[in-house]
């Protein structure tokens, strides 16, 4: 259940991320619906980009989304 909350939460959020941050977010997640989580490397072959580099945009979209989630509302 906590899962599908913090799903919901990222889905909410995607419009903060560009084009290349939500698609791996999206893969990596699964958030289309009854999508599959998919690994950094099979999304790497997907867009024709290194694993390593997956894993940059991976880690820089979860950053603002967590900013998002966390930020102090004024």
């Amino acid at each position: 259940m906590q899962l599908k909350i913090e799903k919901s939460k990222i889905y909410k959020n995607l419009d903060i991320l560009d084009d290349r941050e939500k698609e791996v977010v999206i893969g990596r997640f699964g958030l289309v619906h009854g999508g599959d989580e998919r690994t950094q490397r099979e999304i790497a072959k997907e867009l024709g980009i290194s694993r390593s580099y997956v894993s940059r945009i991976e880690k820089r979209a979860l950053m603002k989304l967590y900013h998002e989630f966390y930020k102090v509302k004024k």
